[in-house]
């Protein structure tokens, strides 16, 4: 189908026609053991007999049952779960083959898979398997052949240095659940979904990144953070890359940060602030109940009418309990055995 607008083939994937491959391998079998018979027949019993005819027919009945039989081996194909074949018949798209099983197909069509390039690295395993390297870093696992997985694969990001909203490095990687859903899209619409992939999820992890800072330095505000919004800032990430990733045919199930931190150029500095800002807390925690205590103990030698104090001394007073109360260290004792004044 065509887009008026684009003049771009929009495709979409629907299932090939296919029947049973057991009971056509067994014809086919069947065929050559037939068509070998006939052929040593003809050329050996009839023969001596003269039938010149019959021993014809024999001899081509063999000869083409070897050149057909190849063919209907070329259209048997096997398939395991969540797996699928996209096919083409001289160039254009005749649909894909999916379910596990044993089918037969047309024998003239091909199966085809996206090129790994655009900047991808592929390394090949023992077992056949081969692993993209994408151009920041991504490592993707792809299937053998020319078959394409419906399976949950995972896309993981090497970390990489962004600049958060205050301008700070932040070193941070994501982790990318996904699957491939439309095949045809899949395919044909883009030169390889599993590096395109990766680009789109580095873009989109830059876009959101810069619009969030990583921390506050007051938690009660409700400012949404990298470190304290991460729930909602992976969903705001999913919906950035699935928006991305629909021309290509892939569902985006999860998203994840996996790693979060300060740049290694600012991360001393950024621990001092913490360090500091955590100081001046806890001081001022102390500060508070210091105080409170210290009422607590005026309030109370009032009210029992244990000394009377006038303004110059229970100045004193409280300066004396702030400091025991507020101090590092643990206070010296003075007693003091004649009158306070």
């Amino acid at each position: 189908m065509k887009d008026n607008m684009t003049n771009e083939v929009v495709y979409e994937e629907f299932a090939i026609e296919s029947v049973a491959g057991i009971p056509v391998l067994l014809l086919n079998i069947l065929f050559i053991l037939a068509g070998t018979a006939a052929f040593i027949w003809g050329v050996i019993e009839l023969n001596d007999i003269g039938v010149t005819g019959l021993r014809i027919a024999s001899v081509v009945f063999g000869g083409l049952s070897w050149v057909v039989s190849p063919f209907i081996f070329a259209g048997l194909k096997v398939l395991k779960p969540n797996e699928a074949l996209v096919l083409t018949l001289f160039g254009d798209y005749v649909g894909t083959l999916k379910g596990a099983g044993y089918y037969f197909v047309n024998p003239f069509v091909t199966a085809v898979k996206p090129n790994n390039e655009a900047g991808a690295n592929i390394n090949v395993a023992l077992d056949g398997s081969t692993s993209v390297q994408g151009a920041n870093g991504a490592n993707i696992q792809l299937m053998p052949c020319k078959k394409i997985s419906l399976k949950a694969l995972t896309l993981n990001n090497n970390k990489q240095t962004i600049n958060d909203l205050m301008g700070n490095p932040i070193s941070i990687g994501v982790v990318i659940i996904w699957r491939v859903v439309n095949t045809a899209k899949a395919v044909f619409n883009v030169d390889d979904y599993t590096e395109y992939l990766s680009i789109q999820c580095d873009s989109a992890l830059r876009n959101t990144v810069r619009l969030y800072p990583y921390d506050t330095a007051d938690e009660a505000e409700s400012e949404k953070t990298l470190r304290g919004s991460s729930q909602e800032i992976a969903e705001n990430l999913k919906a950035e890359i699935q928006e991305k990733a629909d021309i290509a045919g892939l569902e985006i199930i999860e998203a994840r940060i996996t790693h979060l931190s300060y740049a290694p150029e600012i991360a001393a500095a950024m621990l001092q602030r913490q360090q500091a800002s955590a100081v001046i807390d806890a001081k001022q925690m102390i500060v508070e109940g210091a105080v409170g205590m210290v009422e607590m103990a005026l309030n109370k030698l009032n009210e029992n009418d244990i000394v009377h104090l006038d303004e110059e001394r229970k100045a004193a007073m409280v300066s004396n309990l702030l400091v025991v109360l507020c101090g590092n260290k643990d206070a010296q004792p003075i007693v003091n055995s004649g009158t306070i004044y």
